[in-house]
């Protein structure tokens, strides 16, 4: 039997036959399917410097302070985001507030000298 037809077979059973199939073949070869998921986690508490270059893929905007030109921040607020005016004016009002989060590292960049230039204090977490 090639990997194709294993492959097919697999795809043709139930939720239940996957199930008992994992646990023969656990039981067959003294593993446990949970091993990997195990495996994953203990490398990056150990790697600690790696974990963060891998982890810091994502990053978040922050509105630390509207400034002195709330109403240049509330217009560069509504530019980076799909915001509306009051929205906008209330996220001006609430800062410290997180502006937008899951960005890339340009985007976050671009976004925080956007505000910046409008006269905001932002923080990129």
């Amino acid at each position: 039997m090639n990997k194709e037809q294993i492959i097919e077979a697999v795809e043709k059973m139930s939720v239940l036959e996957l199930s008992e199939l994992v646990k023969a073949l656990e039981e067959k070869f003294g593993v446990s399917a949970a091993m990997p998921m195990m495996v994953g986690v203990a490398p990056s508490t150990a790697g600690g410097e790696e974990e963060k270059k891998e982890e810091k893929t994502s990053f978040g905007v922050e509105l630390t302070s509207a400034g002195g030109q709330k109403i240049q921040v509330i217009k560069a607020l509504r530019e980076v985001t799909s915001l509306g005016l009051k929205e906008a004016k209330d996220l001006a009002d609430a800062a410290p507030k997180m502006v937008k989060d899951g960005l890339s590292k340009e985007d976050a960049e671009e976004m925080k000298k956007k505000l910046e230039a409008a006269g905001a204090t932002v923080t990129i977490k």
